[in-house]
């Protein structure tokens, strides 16, 4: 009995450049690629994505074994648009901690910072709350699939072996970070509203009555007003950005 395995190398190329699409989106997606959760959970997932996504994709790897550089061009290619979408999705969470800044900058709460594990860098307080609190609902909701969904259109809209246009890719990142910061400042607008109405009442009464400490008055009152705006309006700030992020990654899924 004779068994052929001359497949096998076409195969072990094809599951490397799946890999390299699939893993480096892993690796920029919020949630799954933050440093703080183990590699070998992220591993893990990317492999598990790969393994499931190969025989859907692998006919679409057509590399000729002869030469090594084929085959590094197109890997290379691959890990270019796996960080295209997963930086794409990346940017878009950057509208919380936006939002969460300039909250944080009405409330007085702008010199409280502490690490915020999704970014590995110090952020505000409110900012790192919000943004853990959105990749929550992302997994809450279900939308972490349309990621998946978006891997596996993603070699609709980008074929191996086709490499996107620099500036389509500067445009694209210009375009999700543009968006990022509008959402971010309307999701913060009731606490610009806030802020505005609360100094200029401030300011008013500093004048009315100059020997009055507006400042130890105010700066307690705008914290206690202030979280309890930010208590009324948090479920529809987390709404509308699950509608985003819910338009965002169904864009990348081809819808």
């Amino acid at each position: 009995m004779t068994i052929d395995v001359s497949f096998l190398p076409a195969l072990a190329v094809a599951l490397l450049l799946v890999f390299a699409r699939i893993g480096t989106m892993v690796m920029l997606l919020p949630g799954v690629g933050e440093q703080t959760l183990p590699a070998r959970v992220r591993l893990a997932v990317a492999l598990v994505l790969t393994v499931i996504l190969l025989p859907a994709h692998q006919q679409a790897y057509r590399v000729g074994m002869q030469a090594l550089a084929p085959v590094l061009a197109l890997l290379f290619q691959e890990i270019v648009i796996g960080a295209v979408l997963g930086l794409t999705a990346r940017l878009a969470m950057s509208a919380l901690q936006i939002a969460g800044t300039i909250v944080a900058q009405q409330l007085g709460f702008g010199f409280v910072t502490a690490v915020d594990p999704t970014q590995n860098q110090q952020g505000v307080l409110i900012g790192n709350f919000l943004t853990l609190l959105g990749v929550t609902l992302i997994f809450a909701t279900d939308l972490h699939y349309l990621a998946i969904a978006a891997l596996n259109d993603s070699y609709d809209i980008f074929r191996p072996g086709e490499m996107p246009f620099s500036g389509d890719i500067a445009r694209h990142v210009t375009q999700v970070v543009t968006t990022a910061f509008r959402i971010g400042v309307q999701l913060a607008a009731p606490f610009l509203a806030f802020g505005l109405l609360f100094n200029l009442g401030l300011g008013i009464l500093s004048r009315l009555m100059p020997q009055m400490q507006v400042f130890f008055i105010g700066l307690p009152l705008s914290i206690l007003l202030g979280l309890l705006l930010f208590l009324l309006v948090l479920g529809a700030m987390m709404g509308s950005f699950t509608d985003y992020m819910q338009v965002v990654l169904g864009r990348l899924a081809g819808g």
